[in-house]
């Protein structure tokens, strides 16, 4: 389940991260992106601890959607050491989003 938590800025929860995160950007009023959610819950249970998901919601912070050249919804962006390794767009099962993360534990 992912956990609400405040950060001072997007970037600094991202390079201060002693895991790598999947950040799932979203919108409330998008169907595909309700479906995510609960593949993400999926993924973090079998993923146990390995990567943190956070969400970040595009229509709230706006800003941060177009500084990782958000254009579809959901977009999924896994980051490492602060940077970004890997996109994934639109639905995808638990199976094969939990290879892709995989690749980079």
């Amino acid at each position: 389940m992912a956990v609400k938590q405040q950060f001072t800025s997007f970037e600094d929860a991202i390079a201060n991260s002693d895991l790598p995160i999947l950040v799932d950007f979203y919108a409330t009023w998008c169907g595909p992106c309700q479906m995510m959610a609960k593949i993400l819950e999926q993924v973090n249970i079998e993923l146990n601890g390995q990567v943190r998901i956070m969400k970040i919601d595009t229509d709230k912070y706006p800003q941060i959607a177009s500084n990782y050249q958000i254009q579809a919804l959901p977009t999924l962006v896994l980051f490492k050491g602060g940077q970004s390794v890997d996109r994934l767009e639109g639905v995808l099962p638990a199976e094969q989003l939990i290879d892709r993360i995989g690749q980079f534990l």
